[in-house]
């Protein structure tokens, strides 16, 4: 079962009387929590079997049951659908009659599969129901197992420039919006992005980079923070790939002058992904970034994202204040949001009310209030926070203070009973209250509302498959500020690289931190304007870790090698 349309399935199964309006309040609760999706949620929890599933959807949609299992399906059949496109989409193909091709779908309630399989096979297409189970097993018998099926290179390889038809010289920012539609429906453009995508969400990318320049068009994507590039296809494919991201995102496909921001969201084995995309026109065409927002691959658990456990139980106790602002920092990509929704989710009860506002908001919180960011109409960080003050909130979390308007309405409402959550940039904890100052924040302000700062940066960890103990050189010690009499005896780790890390010899990342806790030294220095240099030692002085010293502890615990820490720190 690998259904999108959780909702309208809940409901034909409430309506059936499958299901009480208690098990499936408590489902979709347990699916915005997990990220799980509807029917294996309700399947596992024992209020509906799989077959009940599949009989509603059936009865509903007026589409057949098959048993994949008692079915021995014709070679010509199955060759009507290629390997790569039947994995994509999970379906089988079943059936050929009056020019009409059946196929079994894991799931049967996203309409856009039968849509796009029109445009890549020359029959009309009929879904019937089956199950992710069975669907699996007939995709490995009748097509091979997985490693055998098209790949990006392969495809790349096949290209012909007669498959897509595409006059660039002539398409001005007056082409009109059917020829580009066309081009991003063609079959082979299709394909590209969904390999592309399929890939990039395999590998646990955060990013994809689709980049245009003069002699040819560059694919990368971003994995643990670092960049990689895939196989480059064709430069004259840079607009029907633009196009066909455009179309499935409900951007302007017409329009290439502006930038465009827009949502695309996916079901992939069984997971919901959720695509925010960006588009910047260039001098060699459109840029494209599609960020991927994988609920499954983040852990939005303050026991689970890596924080030293005195850190965590420092943390704990400033948010769970009544009133104060705690700020998280660093740069961009450094886990930041994903942090603050760890500490609302830890605060998340039913006598707290929380609100947010985000640009964009990345993932969804059961129980939390949120509010997206629209500067266009003039929805801005302060606007905003104005109006969630008089919703009566008892925690806020502001996506960035950016300026001083929006700076002092949150010193504000901490000063009125009410927690503030915020974001920064900045390179380390003391330098945050030094940026503040300069914002035009008043130090005795500052002082009677700031109750803490988090400085973070994330890591990469050495992939587990690959990892071996190494002696490092006396440059590598000497840049991190150590000696060989500090380090006699401790051991130092880095990947030798495998296939299960890409040969980089990393494999996933985890956080450094650095907490620094306001007490009445800090308060008499900020009240003084010290430098921010003053303040760090002060500090330091009153036990605060470095993030340096944080990455370090790392390192010699084998998690992440020298070299990360430096380079981040």
């Amino acid at each position: 079962m690998n259904f999108t349309q959780d909702h309208l399935l809940g409901q034909l199964l409430y309506e059936r009387g499958l299901l009480t309006e208690e098990q499936l309040s408590e489902a979709m609760e347990e699916k915005q929590r997990s990220g799980k999706l509807l029917p294996y949620i309700l399947v596992d929890y024992k209020y509906v079997t799989e077959q009940q599933v599949l009989e509603t959807l059936s009865a509903q949609l007026g589409m057949e049951m098959v048993d994949l299992k008692a079915l021995s399906i014709p070679q010509e059949i199955i060759a009507k659908l290629n390997a790569s496109w039947a994995r994509m989409y999970r379906v089988v193909p079943v059936d050929l009659y009056d020019n009409i091709l059946t196929v079994a779908m894991a799931d049967p309630l996203n309409p856009n599969i039968l849509d796009e399989l029109r445009f890549m096979v020359d029959y009309e297409v009929r879904g019937a129901i089956s199950n992710e189970q069975d669907i699996s097993a007939a995709l490995d018998k009748y097509y091979g197992h997985e490693d055998s099926g098209d790949s990006i290179a392969a495809l790349i390889d096949g290209y012909d420039d007669s498959d897509i038809n595409l006059e660039t010289d002539s398409m001005d920012d007056r082409s009109d919006i059917s020829n580009l539609t066309e081009i991003a429906n063609e079959a082979p453009v299709i394909k590209l992005l969904n390999l592309v995508l399929l890939q990039a969400i395999k590998d646990k990318a955060s990013d994809i980079h689709f980049e245009p320049f003069e002699t040819d068009y560059k694919i990368r994507y971003r994995v643990d923070g670092t960049l990689y590039d895939m196989i480059p296809p064709p430069r004259n494919l840079a607009l029907a790939v633009t196009s066909r991201i455009k179309v499935l995102s409900n951007l302007n496909v017409a329009e290439r002058r502006l930038p465009q921001d827009g949502r695309i969201q996916l079901n992939v084995g069984g997971k919901a992904i959720d695509l925010r995309v960006s588009t910047l026109p260039t001098a060699f065409g459109e840029s494209v970034v599609m960020r991927i927002l994988d609920r499954s691959n983040v852990q939005l658990d303050l026991d689970k994202i890596g924080l030293p456990e005195d850190i965590k139980e420092q943390v704990k106790s400033i948010i769970e204040k009544p009133n104060g602002i705690f700020v998280v920092t660093g740069p961009t990509g450094s886990g930041k949001t994903t942090t603050l929704y760890s500490c609302l989710r830890h605060v998340n009860n039913i006598e707290t009310k929380i609100i947010t506002t985000e640009d964009p908001v990345e993932y969804d919180l059961e129980g939390v209030i949120q509010v997206a960011i629209r500067d266009s109409i003039g929805l801005t960080f302060a606007r905003c926070l104005r109006a969630i003050l008089r919703q009566d909130p008892d925690k806020v979390m502001v996506g960035e203070i950016r300026d001083l308007e929006t700076a002092q309405i949150a010193i504000e409402a901490s000063l009125t009973g009410h927690l503030v959550l915020s974001t920064l940039h900045t390179n380390d904890a003391p330098s945050s209250i030094t940026r503040l100052i300069d914002m035009g924040v008043e130090p005795f302000l500052l002082t009677s509302s700031l109750e803490g700062i988090l400085a973070q940066r994330l890591v990469r960890k050495i992939c587990p498959d690959c990892k071996e103990e190494f002696t490092p050189t006396a440059e590598m010690l000497e840049n991190a500020g150590l000696s060989k009499s500090e380090v006699e005896g401790l051991p130092f780790y880095y990947g030798r690289g495998c296939k299960n890390c890409n040969n980089t010899g990393y494999k996933g990342r985890t956080g450094i931190y650095e907490l620094l806790v306001l007490d009445d030294s800090m308060h008499q220095m900020i009240i003084e304007r010290a430098p921010q240099a003053t303040l760090k030692a002060k500090a330091r002085e009153c036990g605060m870790v470095t993030l340096r010293e944080s990455g370090l502890v790392k390192v010699f615990q084998g998690i992440t090698t020298l070299e990360e820490v430096l380079r981040e720190s």
